[in-house]
């Protein structure tokens, strides 16, 4: 059997993007986390925005580009970091010690995650998200570790979109 590499989905507006998001939600557990790739304003924050209506998330979310990280409370912890603005991540993530919510009691969505793969754990799964055609989006879900192929296959199969 070959292996599930990927899920392609299209979103043509925020709204829809927020709703696949929330649907995604549903396979998320604590220690799990979501690498978010893509320009900037394509729609990473967004995305989160959706993770956190489906994780019982009431609270506004907004973007942690000045603070780093910012911390929800909704059926698990949700931690959302934002690597934008630090020159040099890897450092940034050792003298913050960013890489302990890697391994918390909650999920970590972490935008612009590619800036420091190395520090993401071995099983995690990667949205990226690019401007598609008509002002859309294009929304690519890469798992990285068997145990995200074998999640990621099932929800696929089993959410309607």
């Amino acid at each position: 059997m070959r292996p599930y590499t990927y899920l392609h989905l299209k979103s043509n507006s925020e709204e829809r993007t927020i709703e696949i998001a929330r649907k995604f939600a549903s396979t998320l557990r604590p220690g799990d986390v979501v690498s978010l790739k893509g320009e900037l304003g394509v729609g990473k924050t967004c995305f989160v925005k959706g993770l956190a209506e489906g994780m019982g998330v009431e609270e506004l979310v907004t973007s942690p580009s000045f603070t780093l990280v910012h911390e929800y409370r909704g059926t698990v912890p949700l931690y959302h970091i934002d690597l934008y603005r630090l020159d040099d991540p890897w450092t940034s993530m050792e003298d913050l010690g960013l890489e302990e919510y890697f391994f918390g009691d909650g999920v970590t969505a972490i935008e612009w995650g590619e800036k420091v793969f190395g520090y993401l754990p071995p099983e995690y799964i990667q949205v990226e998200i690019t401007f598609g055609d008509g002002g859309g989006r294009e929304i690519l879900f890469r798992p990285f570790g068997q145990g995200w192929q074998k999640r990621l296959k099932e929800w696929a199969t089993n959410c309607t979109f």
